[in-house]
């Protein structure tokens, strides 16, 4: 940007995430003499009003966003408390992998065939075999 452009951005949160950096930013857009313009609070900070627009809005903004957080983890930790678990479902399972882990232990197929028999990805089965391997290791070093 040059001096007496204009950056418009259309809400003043997609422009950072704190107070403080949108001050920093927007002291560093001033002394490029370039200009401030937010679409949604219709916020313009080439006027002494719209800098402190900016800065009102800014401290909500962060507000918002603190408070957004507060819930998140609120939630997250009442899931939790309820049993449940976040992330990724399993791609493969119990069942499934029980079948896998039989037929691979008995050694009459390959892993490939084993695989494309079940429906699942080679990757897949040797990540879960891994995860059983460590899980299995950890119960017989807990029973010494």
């Amino acid at each position: 940007m040059r001096p007496g452009d204009t950056l418009v951005v259309w809400r003043l949160d997609r422009l950072g995430r704190s107070l403080g950096q949108l001050i920093t930013l927007m002291n560093t857009l001033h002394q490029q003499q370039i200009g401030f313009q937010s679409v949604v609070e219709a916020n313009d900070t080439t006027t002494v009003t719209g800098q402190f627009f900016f800065q009102i809005t800014g401290a909500f903004a962060e507000l918002e966003r603190n408070f957004m957080r507060e819930r998140t983890l609120a939630g997250l930790a009442s899931a939790r408390r309820r049993g449940r678990k976040g992330g990724r479902r399993k791609a493969i399972d119990p069942q499934t992998f029980a079948m896998a882990l039989q037929l691979y232990k008995a050694h009459t197929s390959s892993v490939h065939s084993i695989c494309t028999r079940l429906g699942i990805a080679r990757r897949t089965f040797y990540r879960d075999l891994a995860a059983h391997r460590r899980q299995y290791k950890e119960r017989v070093e807990v029973s010494r």
